[in-house]
């Protein structure tokens, strides 16, 4: 079993990182093993629409979101990281989102979960966007007693918000229950019938 997790800030071990250590630390500790892909500093394009994906099953921007896309395709559970830029999120990591999630992640009744770093505010609202992609996706939202905001400018800062990180040490353990009860689910049931999808457009 293992559980990619994407870090979308550009500061490659800053807080973003922490949290994500503390997630991932916590699922090693039950036998998944997981990966770190660091995305905030790369130069990722937007998404534009062309739709070539749907022919092809990549993007035709050949850049590390088709590499990703192959790793999560392989993986049971992902995560999705950031940091609060100007109430959102970067730039640069939701170019990477849009994409990736707009070619199909195989995210599928696999476990998803989010995080998001914070000097002072905006973290709810980075929270809900990163959850967005993982619901539109089909992932099943791992549980956990609070919103997943550590606050911190900085990884040392964040080792001081002890509430965020109690917070995510049991996002951490409830991802690994979720990834072996869906595992095991899946062998026991059968997935959901789906029905084709039906798209309405209110301009005709």
């Amino acid at each position: 079993m293992k559980v990619i997790a994407f870090n979308g800030s550009p500061h490659e071990q800053g807080a973003s990182y922490k949290g994500i250590v503390t997630v991932t630390s916590e699922l090693e500790k039950e036998g998944i093993s997981t990966e770190i892909i660091h995305i905030g500093d790369k130069n990722i394009a937007g998404c534009v629409a062309c739709q070539s994906c749907y022919k092809t099953g990549h993007c035709k921007f050949d850049d590390i979101v088709n590499l990703c896309a192959g790793k999560l395709e392989k993986s049971d559970g992902v995560i999705l990281a950031a940091p609060v830029y100007y109430g959102g999120i970067a730039g640069n990591f939701k170019c990477f989102c849009d994409r990736l999630f707009y070619i199909g992640a195989k995210l599928k009744y696999k476990a998803g979960a989010v995080l998001t770093t914070v000097r002072r505010t905006g973290g709810i609202d980075v929270f809900h966007q990163l959850t967005n992609y993982l619901t539109l996706a089909g992932a099943v939202i791992t549980p956990t007693v609070y919103w997943n905001v550590l606050h911190g400018n900085n990884a040392k800062e964040a080792e001081q918000d002890e509430e965020g990180i109690f917070t995510l040490r049991t996002l951490g353990r409830n991802m690994a229950w979720l990834i072996k009860t869906l595992e095991l689910g899946k062998k026991t049931f059968q997935l959901p019938p789906e029905e084709k999808r039906v798209f309405t457009n209110f301009i005709r």
